[in-house]
């Protein structure tokens, strides 16, 4: 018997839906973050559908005999599998080519700066449509505890820090934090990047949510909206 705890079909670009089966190479950043939030919402939705079944991606579908269970819908669990499976590879995607665009970005914006020290604050002219320098700097949250050989930890953060991106969350877009939770949860065992400010130092950590490792939560520290 095919083994029907995992989807057959091969995990890869997505062939329908939001992204439609490839990210376009000349997105700009701001559409990049528009199919972002759109993956993310749909993974969101899926997640639920898993939920309701009363699963996981990787909770067993046959019985001790080697059947299908007859008490969940074996066939919608797999299928749905199998779009989460092709939704996480186009976020990897879309969080790296983000994550490019914004140090594209910050490294326009120094060299604007040495070239220019007089430069006017607001859109420069190598910024993204609609994004300014204020909105990718800004601080969201901050790191009020931080548990003995976390993640967060071993990622080097401290009390105190002030949290400017994590991954591709910013102050615009983190609704009261809880884009930071969703990409925690989508990115366990995924090193993140998390950029920050201690004192007056901009800081850049490598963040990997993981669970077993301790304590409580995927990072083993304490965020609080600014």
């Amino acid at each position: 018997m095919d083994d029907i705890h995992t989807p057959t079909v091969e995990s890869g670009p997505t062939s329908n839906g939001v992204l439609n089966g490839q990210i376009p190479a000349n997105l700009s950043l701001l559409e990049l973050m528009d199919r972002r939030d759109a993956v993310e919402a749909e993974l969101k939705a899926l997640s639920s559908v898993l939920q309701s079944h009363g699963v996981h991606m990787s909770t067993g579908l046959t019985t001790i005999d080697g059947f299908p269970r007859s008490d969940i819908d074996v066939a919608q669990i797999r299928t749905t599998r199998v779009r989460i499976i092709h939704l996480r590879n186009d976020y990897k995607e879309l969080m790296g080519r983000i994550e490019k665009g914004l140090h594209a970005h910050h490294a326009a914006i120094r060299e604007r700066g040495a070239q220019d020290a007089s430069t006017t604050s607001g859109l420069s002219a190598s910024s993204p449509a609609g994004i300014s320098e204020s909105s990718l700097e800004a601080p969201f949250a901050k790191v009020n505890s931080v548990a003995d050989g976390s993640p967060a930890h071993t990622a080097g953060l401290r009390a105190g820090d002030k949290i400017t991106n994590f991954g591709i969350v910013d102050w615009t877009n983190h609704e009261r934090l809880s884009k930071v939770a969703e990409v925690v949860q989508q990115n366990e065992g995924r090193p993140l990047v998390v950029k920050g400010i201690r004192g007056v130092s901009g800081m850049t950590f490598t963040l990997t949510p993981r669970q077993n490792w301790g304590g409580r939560g995927m990072l083993g520290c304490h965020l609080v909206p600014i």
